[in-house]
């Protein structure tokens, strides 16, 4: 990682980059973003997180139909009366990645490992574990040159994501990020302001 990309920078920095290029992006790059993943903390230091780097194209296009199968329907009413023309430009891009998925040269499929197989909600009991890594992954790509976004519409169905990826039925998918050479270029993330989202001692 270049050591004049400041985490301010990155943090800051750190937009949803869903138009991603074909270019593959070589193995020890995407080993460093794993490398960043595994350094986040996780619930009792049990290190459950998983990874999984998909790369060959017959398992990317299966995640890519999943990803198209479960978020067309859920963007579907959006996408007829966006509420704004930012909206709009986010379902765009949104709509792009689910036609290009299986040209993106990554798909980083983040899990957790459990004791025992578990269903429904109980999928999402240690989530908490995870997501530190997964925004561990998202900065240091950011500072590669990386463009990434996580999403989760392509793991709603866990047994068909455990079938296609061959994973042990303790696990469960948390999150799907794409990555690779970014399209777009990056730039400042536009927020809501610290007055409207925090309060010190209670809300009023």
């Amino acid at each position: 990682m270049s050591e004049q990309f400041s985490l301010n920078e990155a943090i800051y920095n750190c937009r949803a980059m869903r138009r991603i290029k074909s270019d593959e992006v070589p193995e020890a790059v995407l080993l460093e973003l794993i490398d960043a993943a595994n350094q986040a903390p996780s619930g009792s230091n049990t290190q459950n997180a998983r990874w999984i780097v998909v790369r060959d194209p017959k398992t990317k296009k299966a995640l890519a139909d999943l990803n198209r199968k479960h978020g067309a329907p859920y963007i579907a009413a959006s996408i007829e009366n966006p509420a704004s023309q930012k909206q709009k430009r986010m379902l765009d891009a949104v709509v792009w990645q689910m036609d290009h998925m299986h040209e993106i040269p990554a798909l980083i499929v983040a899990c957790f490992d459990y004791p025992e197989q578990v269903e429904g909600l109980g999928v999402y009991r240690s989530a908490g574990s995870v997501w530190p890594g997964i925004q561990n992954l998202l900065l240091t790509a950011r500072a590669l040159g990386l463009g990434a976004a996580p999403t989760t519409l392509a793991l709603r169905d866990q047994d068909a994501v455990r079938e296609v990826l061959n994973l042990p039925e303790t696990f469960a998918s948390l999150c799907l990020i794409p990555v690779g050479y970014p399209i777009g270029k990056f730039g400042p993330v536009v927020r809501k302001p610290r007055a409207e989202t925090m309060r010190f001692d209670s809300w009023t």
